[in-house]
């Protein structure tokens, strides 16, 4: 027996609502909280908490590679290279663990140290914003990976938007760090 259109997009809009509601109440906390500089995982001042945290987000930029590698294995969409098999699904969770992992320290040092911040530079506003949406984007995948049955377009959409939003906050954090405090124009 098949699912309605209602079941359909009930089994999408409640993964987007659960993103969208993290997200929300991401930002609310980034927004209220008054942020504590002195707050680190890494160090005191920002020479200390910016090497570690930039190569802590290239290696996370490193493992979304690795996934969106793995997830185009899975599903067949590599040239040249037939469906992954169990062990492919086995080491894209694996990877998809780490890289969640990974986020945490940095994510921490973030959120107390600085919170969401959209008022000083588009830099800044894009990263907090774009933060604040990739703990909402991986809420929602890990959801939809779950529910199953669903359309075959939604789990690619929700990963290729993390991955995204890896690249986004790479970009406007660890990026900007190396190319001297000033990021490269696109």
């Amino acid at each position: 027996m098949g699912t309605t259109r209602a079941e359909e997009l009930a089994r999408v809009l409640v993964p987007t609502g659960l993103g969208l509601a993290v997200v929300g109440g991401l930002y609310a906390f980034g927004t209220q909280h008054t942020p504590d500089y002195g707050t680190s995982l890494f160090g005191q001042t920002a020479t200390d908490t910016l090497p570690l945290k930039s190569w802590l987000a290239t290696a996370l930029l490193a493992l979304a590679a690795a996934q969106l590698t793995l997830a185009l294995w899975i599903y067949g969409r590599l040239p040249g290279v037939i469906s992954g098999g169990r062990s492919v699904n086995t080491t894209h969770r694996a990877i998809g663990a780490l890289a969640i992992l990974v986020t945490l320290p940095i994510a921490y040092h973030c959120a107390f140290a600085y919170g969401v911040q959209t008022h000083i530079d588009t830099r800044i506003a894009v990263h907090s914003i774009a933060g604040c949406f990739l703990y909402g984007a991986i809420a929602a995948k890990l959801l939809i990976v779950r529910l199953d049955p669903l359309a075959r377009w939604i789990l690619p959409l929700a990963g290729g938007t993390v991955v995204t939003l890896v690249a986004v906050l790479w970009y406007t954090s660890a990026l900007w760090y190396f190319n001297g405090y000033s990021l490269p124009a696109l």
